[in-house]
């Protein structure tokens, strides 16, 4: 049976689609190919994708739901990786509706694709950004996850809540992984370590948030892609140990979880950036700004879970990491 992957042209998803068909899957892509970020990326990564034997994109929001509908009928897929969505945190703010469209109603349309044709597991994209105003570190899946600090943060909570209410009425196996601040080669314009790249190798000053005070769970996309694929392969199944007087926020009685997934060792942004100038042997110019509406300071996951779970093991540092995106940077830009 195929597997259908969403977001398959984005960074997260496409290196996920390389990794499930190395393993000998057949995968079907499905991406909208939006502007939020320049499309020549998406492209590019889609066209390595179509090289691939046992590999098929579909061009089509996830929210169109005549078009998914016929999709699950014709591939009658087994298992389903939901990666699609509007990311961003500080884009939640300026253009909200946007992430209603394709992360409320686009997982709408994948769960009801998912009930009516029995699919054995759905596994999907939900972000570190749930924990809110949390300063309780690491964050934890047993903590509470309501108060959210963005649109985009409030949108991941309901996708947790939505495939709850599938898993607990007809039974569809669901887990959700919280991921947290991915980097690596084929990255997202929009994430730091490209801008800040970019940036320094243009000669133009970083802007920096939060006076460089921040701490983020950098986590390696090789890791948070061994990570998907493992729990896709481990079904998600009731908690037997589940007690409903006292409920964990991280299981359920129904087949229904929720991970952390990331690095587990968080890094201090100006750290982040004093490796990214050794990498490029050129210093940056700061410009030191204040915390932005909807960002917190700090993250850490606690992984303990998927751990246990999964075998979930990841490898790689901010030391290694941040060179291999530099090297693919400077190949796929010619710089």
């Amino acid at each position: 049976m195929p597997i259908l992957l969403t977001g398959a042209a984005g960074f997260i998803g496409s290196t996920t689609a390389h990794a499930l068909l190395d393993r000998g899957e057949e995968v079907i892509g499905l991406d909208d190919f939006n502007d939020y970020y320049d499309p020549a990326l998406k492209e590019a990564r889609a066209q390595r994708l179509e090289s691939r034997d046992g590999f098929e994109m579909v061009r089509m929001k996830c929210e169109d739901r005549e078009g998914v509908a016929r999709l699950f009928n014709e591939h009658k897929f087994d298992r389903v990786v939901h990666l699609a969505a509007q990311a961003g945190v500080r884009y939640s703010i300026e253009n909200p509706f946007a992430y209603v469209d394709a992360n409320i109603s686009g997982f709408m349309t994948i769960l009801e694709g998912c009930r009516h044709h029995q699919i054995k597991h759905l596994v999907y994209a939900s972000s570190s950004s749930v924990y809110g105003g949390n300063k309780n570190l690491p964050f934890s899946v047993n903590d509470s996850v309501d108060h959210p600090m963005s649109m985009y943060a409030a949108t991941k909570k309901a996708n947790e809540l939505m495939a709850h209410t599938y898993s607990n009425l007809y039974g569809l196996p669901t887990t959700g992984l919280r991921f947290f601040t991915v980097y690596g080669p084929w990255g997202r314009p929009d994430m730091a370590l490209f801008i800040f790249t970019k940036a320094i190798i243009e000669g133009r000053p970083l802007k920096v948030f939060n006076h460089g005070k921040h701490t983020r769970d950098f986590t390696y996309v090789d890791d948070i892609v061994q990570g998907v694929v493992r729990t896709l392969d481990t079904t998600a199944a009731p908690d037997p140990g589940y007690n409903a007087t006292q409920p964990n926020p991280g299981t359920s009685s129904a087949p229904w979880r929720v991970y952390n997934i990331g690095g587990g060792q968080p890094v201090e942004l100006m750290r982040f950036i004093e490796l990214i100038e050794q990498e490029l042997g050129k210093k940056a110019t700061l410009e030191l700004l204040d915390l932005q509406p909807g960002d917190v300071p700090d993250t850490r996951a606690d992984v303990a879970a998927l751990k246990q779970d999964v075998n979930y093991q990841p490898e790689t540092t901010v030391e290694v990491g941040i060179p291999r995106f530099i090297e693919w940077y400077r190949r796929y830009y010619g710089t």
